[in-house]
């Protein structure tokens, strides 16, 4: 019997860097729904949240930044210095993240629910979950991983590493231990090993889907096995200027998903998206001249924002190359508004527009669902 009315919990912690949320990224792709924790609780200190006040009550309003919003980059130099300022932090920021948890696993209708969390082992999240995922990997690489994709000093880094609970506490709770040791070929075999022990949902879309009709667009969702197509398209398309090799999409595959557009045997659009803090990126959108843009555009983002809101999405970012940034009655047509970060109110949509907006480049916004998924807590 499982703990939340049929549905599969997968609890997936680790410590920080050993790739939890490369993990999570290829359960989504298997099938899965899946919650960032940690995002949740940047989510619960924003300026229209419950712990906004109650953080700056604590710590001071010396963490603001211009616009009024808590400097998570001065926060973090806090607490990562002082174990009981950290400890106060997570006792305002978890039970908020726990209320959020609960009423999005609850929204979900797939069957098996990934939540990653870095405090999973040490809080009441453990006892909602039927397994427990722990990632691992040598110091050494979370140091590497740290100072590439944060810019941290390797004294940060590792100051960051240790003060976080030991990882051996969190290995010795694990139903199942995915190693990551750098190679996402591998990773990925770990983790759809372990999928198939209790998830018989097959992969969808054919090997090499093909049209009925001539000039007929058939959808491929894109997996790992597609990287090779995928990279030579996307290095054709942006003219060498996004030159992708087929690693170079293995990687990509650990931060978003791919769909692809096929006319006969031919790859003829390319969408490349992410769902993060339940906002939908989509940073490639790649469509050959010889495809009818009037046609293949609304059928990418169309199936983009079905994927989205079937993860509950409350927004759709769209960053297009600027040759279709012109199709103003196609974009209108979708629900589309061309914005810039600045202008989206959201906190979270904007930190996630600015993380993704390419210098001299254009936003397309499009709001999914009326209703804020987490406005309740």
């Amino acid at each position: 019997m499982t703990k939340r009315q049929g549905k599969t919990i997968i609890g997936l912690t680790g410590n920080i860097a050993t790739g939890k949320s490369v993990v999570r990224r290829m359960l989504e792709h298997l099938g899965a729904y899946t919650i960032d924790a940690d995002a949740l609780a940047h989510r619960v200190i924003a300026k229209d949240a419950p712990g906004y006040q109650r953080v700056l009550d604590l710590f001071g309003t010396f963490l603001l930044d211009k616009d009024g919003q808590i400097d998570r980059g001065k926060l973090g130099k806090l607490v990562f210095s002082d174990p009981e300022a950290l400890a106060r932090l997570e006792e305002i920021i978890h039970p908020y993240v726990l209320q959020a948890v609960d009423l999005l696993i609850r929204r979900a209708n797939q069957a098996v629910i990934a939540v990653e969390a870095i405090k999973l082992i040490e809080s009441n999240m453990r006892e909602q979950c039927d397994m427990i995922w722990v990632t691992d990997a040598p110091q050494e690489i979370q140091v590497e991983r740290l100072m590439r994709k944060r810019n941290l000093t390797r004294e940060q880094a590792l100051q960051r590493i240790h003060a976080q609970p030991p990882q051996k506490d969190k290995l010795a709770a694990a139903t199942v231990v995915i190693k990551n040791t750098g190679s996402y070929d591998d990773l990925w075999k770990q983790v759809t090993a372990e999928w198939k022990r209790f998830a018989t949902k097959p992969e969808t879309g054919p090997l090499v889907p093909t049209a009925s009709q001539p000039g007929e667009f058939v959808l491929h969702r894109g997996r790992p096995r597609d990287a090779q197509k995928l990279a030579e398209f996307i290095t054709r398309l942006s003219k060498g200027k996004r030159a992708m090799k087929a690693d170079d999409v293995m990687e990509a595959f650990g931060e978003k998903a791919y769909l692809m557009l096929f006319s006969g045997s031919d790859i003829v659009g390319v969408a490349g998206w992410q769902v993060e803090n339940l906002v939908a990126r989509t940073d490639d959108l790649f469509i050959d001249p010889r495809a009818a843009t009037d046609k293949a555009l609304p059928l990418l983002l169309n199936e983009v924002e079905e994927a989205s809101g079937d993860l509950q999405c409350e927004a759709s970012l769209v960053f297009p190359p600027m040759d279709l940034v012109g199709f103003d009655a196609i974009w209108k047509n979708l629900g589309y508004t061309r914005r810039t970060p600045e202008s989206l109110g959201s906190q979270a949509w904007m930190e996630a527009a600015n993380e993704s907006m390419p210098r001299g480049g254009a936003l397309f916004f499009k709001q999914l669902r009326a209703d804020r998924v987490l406005r309740p807590i």
